[in-house]
């Protein structure tokens, strides 16, 4: 195996998003087109014969960047040295990120970067996070991507329906830049558009409708996910897929000049008046060596503001909960 691999674990590895995630790394999507990937498939003993035919499929799709793919339910075989670190649903119980969080922070690179996919995502990566405490803090963040996709293309859909009437050029979701995903990945996120731009023209210019934001796009945007469940009959796969590929691919290579795009991250010392010690979904730009930075002086509305406290009171409950489950092991 290549000295130069990066050695990548995906928890939940035989599960939906994980079959969607795989080949977008292992065709360069994610990482870029030359860098080889050694994948370690993390799932429970029950899923290891599943895991063993993601194996297969991973060997028959010939990808020349992979150099070694790994089934296991070892936390240590898992972890060992990895580098990045997809954390996916494997059982639903906190504990599970426990276990998790101690075993990044025994075997893991301390430079691993950790993304946390399962639900509640912010509050399983304060678990993990908080277990972990010899890797950084500023290493460990939660999925809020789609979320932030879910309302670019929101917005797309609405600008060109305008344009429709008026003869306008159409924009695509490359046009379409600075919206904001605040707060928790729940039905109280706060998707904001108040410095949203559309080929560097304020969305306002476009589309003058604050009561169309206000009631039916934050609505929409919030109860996105649900509507997939109600339609599919299974939860988000592909798009959460595509979500994870675009934090991943930001976070190590950097964000377009004149973006920044949203990640929840760790609160401490924010200024947006978010309490700490909470996984709090904020605008960040990366720099293209693995580290970001909160968007600072953006303009909060009173409105925005009352929902962001609103989704902060509820990342404190859900931390209270688990504290309190975890506290009976």
């Amino acid at each position: 195996m290549s000295s130069s691999s990066l050695k990548i674990v995906v928890s939940g590895a035989a599960g939906q998003i994980a079959y969607s995630l795989l080949p977008l790394i292992c065709i360069g999507h994610v990482f870029g087109p030359t860098r080889r990937v050694s994948l370690r498939l993390l799932d429970i003993p029950a899923a290891q014969e599943a895991l063993e035919g993601v194996k297969m499929e991973l060997q028959d799709c010939a990808f020349s960047l992979v150099d070694e793919v790994t089934p296991t339910s070892d936390l240590e075989v898992a972890f060992r040295d990895v580098d990045v670190a997809i954390l996916d649903l494997i059982e639903k119980n906190v504990t599970i990120f426990k276990a998790q969080g101690e075993a990044i922070d025994k075997f893991a690179s301390r430079g691993v970067k950790v993304l946390v996919v399962a639900n509640p995502a912010n509050t399983n990566c304060l678990i993990a996070m908080e277990n972990a405490p010899s890797i950084p803090r500023a290493n460990f963040s939660a999925l809020t991507r789609l979320d932030h996709e879910r309302l670019r293309s929101f917005l797309v859909e609405r600008v060109n329906a305008a344009a429709a009437t008026t003869g306008s050029a159409k924009v695509s979701s490359l046009d379409v830049r600075k919206c904001v995903i605040w707060g928790n990945h729940s039905s109280t996120q706060v998707p904001d558009v108040t410095h949203a731009e559309v080929r560097a023209r304020p969305l306002a210019a476009l589309v003058d409708d604050a009561d169309w934001v206000e009631r039916q796009l934050v609505k929409d945007v919030q109860e996105r996910g649900a509507a997939i469940i109600k339609a599919r009959k299974l939860s988000s796969a592909m798009s959460a897929a595509a979500a994870v590929g675009a934090h991943l691919r930001d976070w190590f290579h950097g964000t377009p000049a004149g973006e920044f795009v949203s990640m929840a991250v760790a609160s401490d010392g924010n200024a947006y008046g978010v309490p700490e010690g909470l996984i709090y979904s904020f605008p960040v730009t990366c720099a293209g060596d693995g580290t970001y930075a909160v968007v600072p002086g953006l303009a909060v509305s009173p409105r925005i503001d009352a929902m962001m406290r609103a989704t902060a009171a509820e990342l404190a409950e859900e931390r209270a909960d688990a504290q309190e489950i975890l506290s009976r092991y």
